[in-house]
């Protein structure tokens, strides 16, 4: 009998048997490997208010694509569920700032790329654990080429920093590290 062979199989099976558990352990109600740290025994409902724009330049749209992108981020990524008030997590804010400046000038001085800048302002309160409460701000930046208009692109760099930002938030609310 080859004990080194026998070994190495036991060694093997012993690896993906801990392997497996380890995921199941992991996914199993409290922590998720998106970064959500929840406790649903604690923790039940969410909050998420319209996001008003308060800034002094915006884009129409900007507003609703921003709010979907948080519901849609919460929904896909928690077990919670949404409630018009008295949440047990309530996220609350508004969009600050929207705004555009040249990034790059080219070789003949004129602006070659423009970057556009979104700034969310957020107040987050746990109900559960006010230690964890916090007024914070998030942003994010897209850039595009001057050639393009911005009315060209300004739907798909919104969706972009909308997609960022509700990361960043839902990071901040969900993931205790």
């Amino acid at each position: 009998m080859d004990w080194t062979r026998t070994i190495s199989r036991h060694t093997r099976r012993l690896f993906v048997i801990a392997t497996i558990c380890l995921f199941w352990a992991c996914s199993f109600e409290g922590y998720k490997f998106n970064g959500a740290s929840i406790d649903y025994t604690k923790t039940k409902t969410i909050q998420i208010a319209d996001f008003p724009i308060r800034s002094s330049y915006v884009w129409g749209p900007m507003g609703s694509i921003f709010n979907n992108k948080m519901h849609d981020l919460f929904i896909s990524q928690t077990k919670l569920t949404q409630v018009k008030r008295n949440g047990d997590l309530k996220i609350e804010g508004e969009i600050t700032r929207y705004d555009q400046r040249n990034k790059a000038v080219s070789s003949e001085g004129y602006s070659a790329q423009t970057e556009l800048t979104m700034t969310v302002n957020v107040r987050f309160t746990n109900n559960v654990d006010h230690h964890q409460d916090f007024e914070r701000q998030f942003s994010a930046s897209a850039s595009y080429e001057t050639t393009q208009s911005l009315s060209s692109v300004q739907e798909e760099l919104v969706t972009q920093m909308a997609t960022d930002i509700a990361e960043q938030i839902f990071n901040a609310t969900m993931a205790n590290w």
